[in-house]
């Protein structure tokens, strides 16, 4: 375990330094202003926290569908089709915070 352990984190440690040492610093221009710098980090976070909870929240209908089969298997057909329904709905909220999250990456339309 502890092998395991240390190998991991020596690879982790070699991904980090690679992308670091491939780094390019901007040119002046398109540095770009505060407000865009912050509008892309804000979308990151957005789509990282809309992608956890999307996760979630399919883990938990799958979870209540399958017990719901569990317990009345003849309703079988009638619960999987609420479930795809429901995580058909979950993941486009996900798409969406996607969308909007592109947008303020690659058209920033606040400036910049």
């Amino acid at each position: 375990m502890n092998r395991r352990f240390v190998l991991t984190f020596a690879v982790i440690v070699m991904a980090i330094g690679v992308t670091t040492i491939g780094a390019q610093e901007a040119a002046p221009a398109a540095i770009g202003t505060e407000l865009v710098k912050w509008s892309i980090i804000t979308a990151g976070f957005a789509l990282g926290v809309a992608a956890a909870f999307g996760a979630l929240a399919q883990a938990r209908a799958v979870h209540a569908a399958l017990e719901g089969i569990a317990r009345n298997p003849s309703a079988a057909g009638e619960i999987r089709g609420s479930l795809i329904l429901g995580l058909v709905l979950i993941e486009s909220l996900v798409i969406y915070v996607l969308l909007i999250s592109l947008i303020l990456f690659f058209i920033k339309p606040f400036g910049g």
